[in-house]
């Protein structure tokens, strides 16, 4: 039988320069009033009994943007880090942040490794994507099982999914279950590639800083709506109910 349930939420976050432009407003603008949004989206997940929330804030590629733009999001992210997580530790959720860390400044490095030291043990986990990418962090275990075998500490012939799997990024969290883009666009930009093989994907025509709370738990809804198979037919999936 297969599990339905829904543990694990991802959501890519478009739309807030879109939307600021809409309101003749500064493209931070509208990642400020985003940064509302993750607070309703992490309130609800929680009522909804969602164990783990990700989110796409700052991708491998989004330091192409304008120098200025680029600025004005790592002061963003670093305000975040820093006033943000006294109040997730207040509402039981841990803070992780993955990627590649090495490209921030050494301020912003601080403050993650201290959000994240003050919020570990919470029961509901916020994860933060920066400077992330889903090719990136399967080259990343790919690399360090390769240094494993280099070492002799690992055997070619024992590598397979579950191995590989376990040096990825979330690999200590549940499955992903749910992939959510907001503000139109359907695809999924290099978010999670390895983690979202089986998980359901649902389309936003909502821009990010209009996706509250109420948007996500019409997302879960239709979720719940939908038969997860994972390769298996309709029939075999209702015979395991029936059995359970």
């Amino acid at each position: 039988m297969t599990d339905n349930s829904l543990r694990h939420v991802a959501i890519i976050m478009d739309g807030n320069n879109r939307w600021a432009k809409q309101r003749g407003m500064a493209g931070v603008s509208g990642h400020k009033v985003g940064v509302e949004r993750i607070r309703d989206v992490m309130a609800a997940c929680q009522d909804q009994g969602v164990e783990v929330l990700t989110v796409f804030a700052f991708s491998s590629e989004n330091w192409r943007r304008p120098p200025m733009e680029v600025d004005a999001l790592m002061s963003l992210f670093h305000l975040y880090l820093k006033n943000e997580a006294k109040a997730l530790k207040k509402k039981g959720v841990a803070l992780r942040v993955i990627g590649n860390r090495e490209r921030f400044s050494p301020a912003i490095q601080k403050a993650i490794a201290a959000a994240e030291a003050l919020t570990a043990g919470g029961k509901t986990t916020l994860v933060i994507a920066a400077d992330y990418g889903g090719r990136w962090d399967i080259a990343e275990a790919a690399r360090t099982l390769a240094q494993r075998v280099s070492e002799g500490h690992l055997d070619v012939a024992a590598i397979d999914e579950s191995v590989l799997h376990a040096h990825t990024c979330l690999a200590d969290l549940p499955p992903l279950d749910l992939l959510i883009r907001t503000g139109g666009e359907v695809r999924i930009s290099n978010f999670l590639l390895w983690q979202c093989a089986y998980a359901e994907l649902y389309f936003s025509d909502k821009l990010w800083p209009d996706f509250d709370g109420d948007e996500l738990k019409k997302a879960i809804a239709n979720f719940y709506e939908r038969q997860r198979r994972f390769g298996m037919t309709s029939d075999q999936i209702e015979a395991g109910a029936l059995n359970a």
